[in-house]
């Protein structure tokens, strides 16, 4: 992945690492619950996208309930939607005293490590790029995102020993999934964007970076996804360690681009709802082109969607924005 990466910078072609599974589910007449369920339809969703679109990495489906599922939370599984986590796990120092970290064994963890590795083995002409909640975000699940906000405040023990517990279970996860193959992690932390950069200093930093530190080498690159940031916390977002940060809508790319270290890929940010789901093939390609004209000088930016595609995508909208970068390119 190193080599990758400084390829990626040195090369004089923009390329494109859109987060997207929903359309490779569609394309092979799937549901999106039995991809999320099933190890062997999400990899062939993966391998549907590669052979269609000239993505410069593949990426597994943002689900964000998987690991909250295998600490024990309630969860929902609808047909054609990301399952949802119904009820809060944990609420004060006691629950979280008694929760004990999951195995690799629990819940559809062994689903999604198939996954991963399945897609490793049918696609082999670019990077395989896993997924995984970050500890923030799982935490929030686990307690509840409205009490866990409240919780950082006035009971912050309690908060940093479930994130201790959220961070050993991700470390095991992050080392299974590196050890099927991929090569790496796009890790998904958009509850950390509702922190201040010194909060986010305190409960998301810290315990990203023991992940970060725990995994990502030469091999294996971590890519930090936070759509929830709004340019607040992106100074505690570099400050985590990860190789690459991916960053959602609401952040203006040309300022991160100024506050992220240049050795740094910078990915993001087209709308992937009003803009790729619900525009025009036109306005696809205009955002695209826009984007790419406005970061013209950085080396270290990869244009992508803000966050996973969502189901219903028209093809078209697909095909316009990779058609977009390919004029850009042939300048």
């Amino acid at each position: 992945m190193k080599k990758w990466i400084d390829a990626l910078m040195t090369s004089e072609k923009r390329v494109a690492v859109p987060i997207m599974t929903h359309p490779g589910i569609e394309y092979i007449g799937r549901t999106v619950r039995e991809a999320v369920t099933d190890g062997e339809v999400h990899a062939a969703a993966i391998e549907a996208l590669a052979k269609r679109y000239p993505s410069a990495a593949s990426t597994v489906i943002m689900d964000l309930t998987v690991e909250a599922e295998a600490f024990g939370a309630k969860i929902l599984i609808p047909e054609e939607e990301i399952p949802t986590v119904t009820e809060r796990l944990v609420s004060d120092a006691a629950s979280v005293e008694a929760l004990q970290v999951p195995t690799l064994e629990a819940g559809r963890v062994p689903e999604y490590l198939k996954a991963n590795r399945l897609a490793v083995e049918k696609i082999t002409d670019r990077p395989v790029l896993a997924g995984c909640i970050g500890p923030f975000s799982l935490a929030g699940r686990l307690y509840d995102m409205s009490e866990i906000m409240v919780a950082i405040y006035i009971e912050p023990d309690v908060i940093m020993a479930l994130l201790d517990k959220c961070t050993a279970f991700l470390i095991d996860y992050c080392k299974a999934l590196k050890a099927t193959g991929v090569a790496g992690v796009v890790m998904a932390e958009p509850a950390a964007g509702l922190l201040s950069d010194e909060d986010h200093m305190v409960y998301a930093t810290p315990y990203v970076k023991q992940i970060v530190d725990a995994v990502q080498d030469d091999d294996f690159t971590v890519i930090l996804h936070n759509c929830g940031n709004m340019g607040q916390c992106t100074h505690a977002m570099v400050e985590c360690g990860a190789r690459a940060l991916h960053f959602g809508n609401l952040v203006d790319i040309p300022q991160a681009l100024q506050e992220v270290p240049e050795e740094m890929l910078v990915m993001g940010n087209l709308d992937p709802v009003n803009v790729i789901q619900q525009a025009t093939p036109e306005a696809v390609e205009t955002a695209t082109t826009d984007l790419l004209e406005k970061t013209a000088g950085a080396k270290n930016f990869v244009i992508s969607t803000g966050c996973d595609l969502p189901p219903a995508v028209p093809e078209a909208n697909i095909e316009a924005f990779f058609a977009a970068v390919d004029k850009y390119n042939a300048r």
